[in-house]
């Protein structure tokens, strides 16, 4: 019989995978604000299209921009996170279902033990 289990990802942080991942943030960021600049110009167009619905369009459009805002707060918190992350430690990087066969006679805690995939600069170093 097979079965499904969760198996974590964990990432070696080296000064490779560091500046990638303050690339990535620092991108994201960039994309958030440009996306926030964009509503506010599709705010002001729709404003002047449609002059008696002003307080709804701006209510719609400031809780947009405020989301994004948020997550613009959350990577460069990240990005500090990211600077004071010691080389050589492990990050959670998510998990995946893996299948494992279970036959009578198995040992049911070793297949229900916590199981990790470690990765370091794209490359699985350890199965666990």
């Amino acid at each position: 019989m097979k079965i499904i289990k969760k198996v974590a990802i964990k990432k070696i942080v080296t000064d490779q995978s560091k500046a990638e991942l303050r690339e990535e943030y620092q991108f994201k960021i960039f994309k958030l604000e440009q996306e926030c600049e964009q509503l506010k110009f599709e705010q002001k167009k729709l404003e002047q299209r449609s002059s008696n619905k002003k307080a709804d369009i701006a209510t719609r459009f400031k809780k947009e921009i405020s989301n994004r805002k948020d997550q613009i707060k959350w990577y460069k918190y990240k990005l500090e996170q990211l600077e004071i992350l010691p080389v050589g430690s492990e990050m959670s990087e998510g998990e995946v279902d893996a299948i494992i066969d279970v036959e009578e006679g198995m040992n049911w805690d070793d297949i229900t033990s916590q199981r990790s995939i470690i990765i370091q600069d794209g490359t699985i170093t350890k199965i666990t």
